[in-house]
Order: structure tokens, then C-alpha cells, then sequence
């Protein structure tokens, strides 16, 4: 029987906000254990929870941006639970009327295929505290800080069909939150989290299957092993003759694999009902047309134009709109540098990306700066110096020695683009390989290369390779 797999994704994103999404305690990272939770966020006695106005921007901000539906009444509810991290045995999140609605986004999954999906819902909530097992034999540690952190829970429709697509789909949303500047988007920090419902069905049938939830996979590598694993899982237990659980299961990264956590829980389960200590959450068209009006240029309208604009391919412009940060320090360059766009992505996303992955650092932290970047391929442009020699110099500017003029100056780096130096160097070489120079007026035309590169190596890579390569070819084809 052939399979569909029909995927969902639950996406937690942690607001950047200074204080909790109730309390003014602080949503620092990386604070000592307890020292950030307050009242509040404990639900001692006697304390009430006062939203956090800045939460109530973002979350319109986000629903704007994927064109979707934005509530002008809203309610907070309490979902109740007991686990050892939540000390109030209840979350504070949105039910049955959330601020975001309907909407969608579109996801590039080639140069050719966009493919829409649909959001279902995003809604505002409080995170839980996080349990600790590393440090205590035996025992769990629980740490508060998290609890009260601010949340946009963005829950899709189950419109995916495979791990590429979720990972496609979590990259992009991933660029727009960061580009809304609503979210830092860290993962390793837990601030973008996502909780992947999958489910299998026959080839054709519109009904759904019993889906498997993976709870909290905070990387895009592990959720497109997990999905992957979870599929296998699923097919080999349905062909077999078993029934899919409808179940809570956790993703394994040492033994990649998903196993079960517990059985999943249905809306009612959980009690839901209004928060008695919230009003209901209360906006009109005014409030959202403000908010319309902060929205930057998003991922898809940069890549749109960065194509138009530059005539860059998708995939080019993809890979730079992919981070805000990154088309900014593209476009920082082409705009100095006043080179061709095509130059400018090949040295962006080619030996600056690599320089950057070798040593771990990102855009935000690149030795290099958009302006020293422009300024060594302006030289490149004017011809100043050779490609091959750029990349020489872009080393040194890697390890500090200065930008690429002092450089440039200090080690004579300047291409030679005077015919009349270049003449002799390709004389002397015809003459130091006779036989090579014979074969290749017999006809070996393969020989070009070899007599290229022995010019460049005489001149130590600094003539101009265009040069070269016109007067060496009116040379050799002399009698």
C-alpha cells in the first residue's frame, strides 16, 4: 500500500519582551535558577496577572504579517494540568477565541514550487518552568525563571507532506519572526520550539489518520530526523496489522529515535474555561492599522525584489533572505562596493559563509564588515586585483592585519594591466616550454590551460586574467 504522510506543526516562540507576559519579572536568559519568578508567575495567593501590553503588539504584529484573521475580542483561559514545573497546576493560555485566526504562509520548496500552508490559529500564552535532570541523581530539579515567559503558540493546519516540507515551513516562519524583530529566534535557548503532530493515511483518502505528537524539538536537523523516524515507525507498525496510538512521544537525538511519553490528552481534558482574573483582551480597527504600519518589508517581498531588482535567482535570494541580518549586510555591500550583484552573492555566501561556519560565529559577529567587504570587491570591480589575489587578501582581513587598500599597498598586490609588462612574462614562458608551445600549435588546444597557468605563477597571480588570456591565445597562434 502507498502511504501519505500528513504533518501539523505546533510552533512556540518566545516573545522578546523584557518582562513576563504578567509580571514585570524578567525574561533574561541564563539568570541563576529561581531568581527570576515572582508571585505572579507562582500564582501565590492574593496576586492578580496584569498583560503585558508589548505581547498584545506582537502577537497582531505576527498576524498581519501571514494574512490572517485578527480578533477583536479575545479571552484568556486556564488550561488545567499538574506537572512539577507548572506551580500553579494551571497555564494561563487562549482557547476557543485566540487573537490570531486564519491565515497562511507560503513556503518555497524549489526555484519553481511555492506551496501555501495554512495557519489554523496563534495564540497568546504563558511558558511553564523547565525540569532538571542532568545535575540530580535520583532526583528532579525544578527551575521557575521560564514560567511567565511571554508565548506566541502558532499552530498550522496539517497541510505538510514531508520533512522537507515542515523544515521548509519552520525556516520560514523562523526568518519572520526574527524579521518582525517579535522573537531572537534562538533555538538552542528554547525561544522557537515546535511540537510536530504526524499521522499516516492510504494514497488518496481525504480521511485522517491517528496522529503521534513529538513534543519540544528545538532544531531543524532534529525535526526532519524525527518526522522521518516517526514515519517509518508508523508505516511499519500500520503494515504489520497494528493501530496508531493517539499519543505524547519524545524524540531521542543520541539513539534518533521517538519514544513514548504519555497518552495524548484531548481539549476537555484539560477543563479549559475563562481566566476570572482577565478581562477579555478588547482591540479595534485603529489599534491593528497602527500596528499594520510598523511591518518591515517581510522575507518573501525582499526575495521578490532581490530577483527583480538585482536579477538574482530564487535560490540566491533565499539563501540571503533567509536572515534579515544577512540581506542587509548584501545589500550593505553591493550598494559600496557598486559591484555586480552575481559577484557580491558568490563572496557573501561563499568565502565569507565559510570563513564564518569555520569558526562558529554568524552575520551579527562576522569579522569583516559589510563596508571592509565592499571595499575589497570595489578592487576586484576596478580591476585593482584579481579574484584569485582577493582571496588572499580576504584572509588577511579575517585575521586583523588591516582592509584590503593597506594591504593591497603593503604587499604590492596590484594587478598588472599593463600590456606591455604582461608581453614579456608570456615570451619567456613560450620560450622556456618549446615542446609544450609545438604540441599546441599541432593541435593539442588543451595545452591553453597549462600555458595560463605558468604565466599566472611567473607573475605570482597578478596580471589581469582577461589580459592574459587575449594576448596569450594572439601569441601562440603565431608562426
Amino acid at each position: 500500500m502507498e502511504w501519505e504522510t500528513v504533518i501539523g506543526l505546533e510552533v512556540h516562540v518566545q516573545l522578546q519582551t523584557a518582562s513576563k507576559i504578567f509580571s514585570g519579572a524578567s525574561t533574561a536568559y541564563g539568570a541563576l535558577p529561581n531568581t527570576q519568578a515572582c508571585g505572579v508567575d507562582l500564582g501565590l495567593p492574593g496576586v492578580l496577572p496584569v498583560l503585558n501590553a508589548n505581547t498584545v503588539h506582537m502577537a497582531v504584529k505576527f498576524g498581519l504579517s501571514v494574512d490572517a484573521e485578527i480578533a477583536h475580542r479575545s479571552v484568556f483561559a486556564r488550561k488545567n494540568y499538574f506537572y512539577p514545573d507548572l506551580p500553579k497546576g494551571y497555564q494561563i493560555s487562549q482557547f476557543e477565541l485566540p487573537i490570531v485566526g486564519k491565515g497562511h504562509l507560503d513556503i518555497q520548496l524549489d526555484e519553481e514550487t511555492v506551496k501555501r500552508i495554512g495557519i489554523t490559529r496563534a495564540h497568546l500564552e504563558e511558558d511553564a518552568g523547565k525540569s532538571l535532570h542532568e545535575d540530580f541523581q535520583g532526583m528532579t530539579g525544578i527551575d521557575l525563571n521560564r514560567a511567565g515567559t511571554p508565548l506566541l503558540e502558532i499552530v498550522s493546519e496539517p497541510d505538510m507532506r514531508s520533512a522537507n516540507e515542515a523544515v521548509a515551513y519552520l525556516k520560514t516562519l523562523h526568518a519572520l519572526v526574527r524579521y518582525l524583530e517579535i522573537s531572537d529566534g534562538n533555538m538552542q535557548e528554547g525561544s522557537f520550539r515546535c511540537d510536530a503532530n504526524i499521522s499516516m493515511r492510504p494514497k488518496g483518502q481525504s480521511k485522517l489518520g491517528t496522529r503521534a505528537e513529538i513534543k519540544n524539538i528545538n532544531s531543524f536537523r532534529f525535526v526532519e530526523k524525527a518526522i522521518n523516524y516517526e514515519v517509518e515507525r508508523q508505516i511499519q507498525v500500520l503494515e504489520s496489522g497494528g493501530s496508531i496510538v493517539q499519543e505524547t512521544r519524545l524524540y531521542d537525538s543520541d539513539r534518533d529515535e521517538t519514544r513514548s511519553m504519555r497518552s495524548k490528552e484531548e481539549a476537555n481534558d484539560y477543563r479549559y474555561f475563562p481566566d476570572p482574573d482577565l478581562l477579555p483582551l478588547n482591540i479595534d480597527d485603529h489599534f491593528i492599522g497602527e500596528i499594520k504600519k510598523t511591518l518591515p518589508e517581510l522575507p518573501h517581498e525582499k526575495r521578490q525584489r532581490f530577483e527583480k531588482a538585482y536579477g538574482l535567482s530564487t535560490y540566491d535570494a533565499n539563501n540571503l533572505v533567509a536572515s534579515r541580518e544577512l540581506a542587509e549586510y548584501f545589500e550593505t555591500v553591493l550598494k559600496e562596493s557598486k559591484a555586480p550583484a552575481k559577484l557580491v552573492v558568490n563572496w557573501v555566501m561563499g568565502e565569507l559563509s565559510a570563513a564564518l561556519n569555520k569558526e562558529s560565529l554568524d552575520i551579527t559577529t562576522s569579522k569583516i564588515t559589510a563596508s571592509a567587504l565592499a571595499q575589497l570587491l570595489a578592487r576586484i570591480n576596478d580591476n585593482t586585483i584579481s579574484g584569485k589575489i582577493a582571496k588572499t587578501i580576504f584572509e588577511g582581513m579575517w585575521l586583523g592585519e588591516g582592509d584590503a587598500d593597506s594591504i593591497i599597498e603593503k604587499q604590492g598586490l596590484k594587478q598588472i594591466t599593463d600590456t606591455s609588462a604582461i608581453e614579456p612574462i608570456i615570451d619567456e614562458v613560450m620560450a622556456n616550454n618549446p615542446q609544450q608551445l609545438a604540441q599546441y600549435r599541432e593541435g593539442k588546444d588543451k595545452l591553453f590551460g597549462f600555458f595560463i597557468g605558468q604565466v599566472m605563477k611567473a607573475c605570482a597571480g597578478k596580471a589581469n586574467p582577461a589580459q592574459v588570456n587575449e594576448l596569450l591565445r594572439k601569441k601562440l597562434q603565431q608562426d
